[in-house]
């Protein structure tokens, strides 16, 4: 087993560890004293694994109860939150309870986003099950839901007890929701770690798996711990999310994944700025060479304009300037904040 202190606000403890999901029950009672644990999971996770999950909490003397809505990004809404917290009220949820995230980047963001609300706060844990939300969303505390204007525009700072990751659970996964994962992993390669990115080159990830998580969870721990509430060094883990996030919004979110849009967003970016001599020569091709290689999209349907323009709204907008993560060379980036008036004559040329 490896574990990961984050000391944030509240501390807790990143497990991982091939198995873990099964023993969920024993990490969920070192952290909390509750009578009940509501499990929250989606459509296609819950059939899996949603069993093991309740089956380990009851045996640790947890009342449970588990909460399946459709999966997908299109359930990242409020009226389904409402939901959640209509089934906390009939469960009779208290304070000194617990919820218990199972399954991606949706599920944690959402289940997330219910404790720290219902009741003005809950504990929860995270069991992340896909490989986007083991190495990055499951970890650092930011929850929240969509509007139809953007991702993530309302949510709260909410940091979970504890997160167990179990790399076996990727076996199940479908190789697009891998490669969704990769978007994320490759990202953080570029942004901190140019060993990562070198071995990401020369291995296949699946073979690495283990300290791919481990080194990725690392990175974030340490800016997490640095900036937790995201007002300065943490909003270079949106690298190539400004855009991502714009393309993701154009397809109505039904057509690039979370990881394959940052991917294609963070390329797309990169290619701007190593035309304008800020990142060194090369890179983007490395980018592309590393995204063709496990599988993942380089290109985008939607011109370049239509990104721009989509990108109002974003909420790493900062008043009247949208903060963007531009790469000096594979392992280093920097934050460049530009006016928003001045974002069309910066990519005007492109």
């Amino acid at each position: 087993m490896k574990t990961i202190e984050v000391r944030t606000g509240r501390s807790y403890n990143i497990y991982i560890e091939h198995g873990i999901i099964s023993e969920a029950g024993k990490y969920v009672r070192a952290v909390s004293d509750a009578v009940r644990a509501v499990v929250i999971s989606d459509s296609n996770v819950a059939p899996v694994y949603a069993r093991r999950v309740t089956d380990s909490l009851a045996g640790c003397g947890f009342e449970t109860s588990l909460f399946v809505f459709p999966a997908g990004e299109q359930s990242k809404r409020l009226s389904t939150i409402e939901k959640m917290y209509d089934f906390f009220f009939e469960h009779d949820l208290t304070r000194s309870d617990i919820i218990v995230a199972l399954g991606g980047g949706v599920t944690g963001d959402m289940a997330g986003f219910a404790a720290a609300s219902y009741l003005r706060g809950i504990d929860f844990v995270q069991i992340p099950t896909t490989l986007l939300s083991q190495v990055d969303s499951s970890v650092g505390g930011k929850t929240g839901v969509d509007l139809p204007g953007g991702k993530n525009l309302v949510g709260a700072f909410w940091q979970p007890r504890a997160v167990l990751i179990d790399p076996d659970t990727l076996d199940t996964l479908p190789p697009v929701f891998f490669s969704d994962g990769m978007g994320e992993v490759i990202k953080y390669g570029c942004i901190r770690s140019s060993s990562l990115f070198e071995k990401l080159e020369k291995e296949n990830a699946e073979d690495i798996i283990d300290d791919i998580i481990y080194e990725c969870v690392s990175i974030k721990r340490d800016v997490v711990e640095h900036d937790e509430r995201d007002t300065g060094e943490r909003a270079i883990l949106n690298f190539g999310h400004t855009f991502g996030h714009a393309i993701e919004k154009l397809g109505n979110y039904g057509g690039l994944t979370h990881g394959q849009a940052v991917a294609v967003g963070a390329l797309m970016l990169t290619r701007i700025t190593e035309k304008k001599g800020i990142t060194e020569s090369g890179s983007a091709a490395r980018i592309e060479a590393l995204l063709k290689k496990n599988g993942m999209p380089t290109e985008t349907e939607f011109p370049l304009s239509d990104i721009l323009a989509a990108t109002r709204g974003d909420k790493k907008s900062t008043g009247r300037s949208l903060n963007f993560i531009f790469l000096s060379r594979i392992g280093e980036c920097f934050i460049n904040k530009l006016p928003v008036a001045e974002i069309g004559s910066f990519f005007d040329s492109e």
